[in-house]
């Protein structure tokens, strides 16, 4: 006999725990939302920190062969089209014996109010030749 109420109790724990996995799994999906959107949003902060330092040496190497100043055009023409957009010239430097571009790109936010990464700064400095 009691190993018929066992049974019978088992079973009724059984029905009652129907759907916990998946009522766990939908408390779950929101955390592994904000992490696949943060690891997106490095991406695209690492991606246009590159794009930044190329149009810098790009910018870098044509003032160091024209005695001229940093341009954007060149440094523009050396990154992709969605970077190149957002891209400005900061500050530069210049001697007799050197320059130095900055290049800065807006990354794009795709989580609201996250502004951790909203800028990508590089600078390269060039030999006079």
């Amino acid at each position: 006999m009691a190993g018929d109420r066992t049974v019978a109790s088992s079973g009724r724990t059984g029905r009652r725990d129907r759907g916990q996995v998946a009522m766990e799994y939908l408390g779950f999906i929101p955390l592994l939302l904000l992490v696949a959107l943060l690891a997106i949003q490095a991406g695209l902060a690492a991606y246009a920190a590159n794009q930044a330092g190329t149009g810098a040496r790009a910018a870098a190497r044509m003032a160091s062969m024209s005695y001229g100043g940093c341009d954007l055009d060149v440094a523009k023409d050396a990154m992709s089209d969605w970077t190149a957009k957002r891209a400005t010239l900061g500050p530069h430097r210049s001697s007799d014996d050197q320059v130095t571009c900055v290049t800065r790109v807006k990354v794009p936010n795709i989580i609201p109010g996250f502004h951790r990464w909203s800028t990508a700064e590089r600078s390269a400095t060039m030999p006079r030749t």
